[in-house]
């Protein structure tokens, strides 16, 4: 809406929003919300500093039940949903211990790198290869002889 007003400063506020049934105050709320943050936006970004330092000390392994946990320590009265909101907002992740053994598939491998692998099933052929040999084996198999 914003934007729009700034766009078309000849239409005028009030009466853009009268047709749009805005009430000025909210208009003029985030115009002043556009200038100056918030306090807890401007807390968040400070926390955040916070939760980034605590990630790299932990060399990256730490998730926010822990930094929640530090937070908590060292006297900072957050909620654990907030630490988790900020997190995923800063991209930071920690390391879960619960994902070890699970293979994860690689989205950009292509069909054909894993279809020229070869297998110790079928004695170190790629499965082109043990394929093709099955086929020669058959055509060789149905031949007749006319001797």
């Amino acid at each position: 809406m914003t934007t729009l007003l700034d766009e078309h400063p000849h239409l005028g506020v009030e009466p853009v929003l009268r047709e749009l049934s805005v009430p000025s105050s909210t208009y003029y709320r985030w115009r002043r919300a556009e200038q100056e943050p918030y306090e807890r936006r401007r807390r968040d970004v400070d926390l955040t500093e916070q939760i980034k330092e605590i990630h790299a000390e932990s060399g990256g392994i730490y998730g926010s039940p822990r930094v929640h946990a530090v937070l908590k320590r060292e006297g900072v009265h957050v909620g654990r949903k907030r630490v988790e909101r900020l997190m995923r907002e800063a991209d930071i992740a920690g390391i879960s211990p619960r994902r070890k053994g699970f293979t994860r598939r690689d989205p950009k491998a292509a069909a054909h790198a894993l279809n020229t692998r070869p297998r110790k099933t079928l004695g170190w052929k790629t499965p082109a290869e043990a394929f093709n040999e099955h086929l020669q084996l058959l055509q060789q198999d149905g031949v007749a002889s006319t001797s």
